[in-house]
């Protein structure tokens, strides 16, 4: 994606954090021509070899998933809050403008093995379950429920390149405490923005 020098985040580590706090994305591949993308939780994982990876699995009737094999290369697309930023915040006269963070990451296809599949499947509920009352477990559930795994394919995706982007009003840090304090009043991704940008503050 393009991303002015300026909004370009390379810090790996908060890339990292950044995809396991946002890890609902949009898997994009060609189809006959044309894109085709499936929204799906994406985990960032290391392979065996220790090479960063995203672990999903698809319908088998979603087309897109007729359409992923072993060494094809797809686009995942991660979104953080973003916001409308309203000119009337700024000290002089300028267009209205967008204030977010996004990452985009390229990679390599690996079908998973039905084993490797139901490992992921655990790590995933697994981990969004510690948040329930009643935590559930893919361990205790009938054969007759888990029967539904056979409708999905796993696969892995080998990170070839990141592209990350935050774009938070840089190179307007005189207009910051107004843009924040307006960004407060509002709703959630707002608050969100208005976080993130006070993070930066003394950057």
């Amino acid at each position: 994606m393009f991303i002015p020098e300026h909004y370009k985040n390379t810090d790996v580590k908060e890339i990292h954090d950044f995809l396991k706090n946002n890890s609902f994305g949009i898997l994009i591949n060609t189809i006959e021509g044309k894109p085709w993308g499936t929204h799906i939780p994406l985990e960032l994982c290391k392979n065996e070899m220790g090479n960063d990876i995203l672990v999903g699995h698809i319908a088998k009737a979603n087309l897109q998933s007729k359409n992923l094999n072993n060494g094809d290369q797809v686009l995942c697309i991660f979104n953080g809050p973003h916001s409308y930023i309203s000119s009337s915040w700024y000290q002089q006269e300028e267009v209205p403008t967008w204030n977010y963070i996004a990452v985009h990451v390229y990679g390599t296809v690996k079908i998973q093995t039905s084993d490797e599949l139901l490992t992921s499947l655990h790590a995933l509920v697994d981990k969004y379950e510690q948040q329930s009352e009643h935590p559930v477990s893919l361990n205790n559930m009938s054969k007759k429920t888990m029967r539904q795994v056979t409708g999905i394919i796993g696969f892995e995706i080998e990170i070839n390149d990141i592209q990350a982007v935050n774009k938070l009003s840089q190179g307007r840090s005189h207009d910051h405490p107004k843009i924040i304090s307006e960004l407060e009043k509002q709703g959630a991704s707002e608050k969100a923005v208005a976080e993130e940008m006070k993070k930066r503050l003394h950057e």
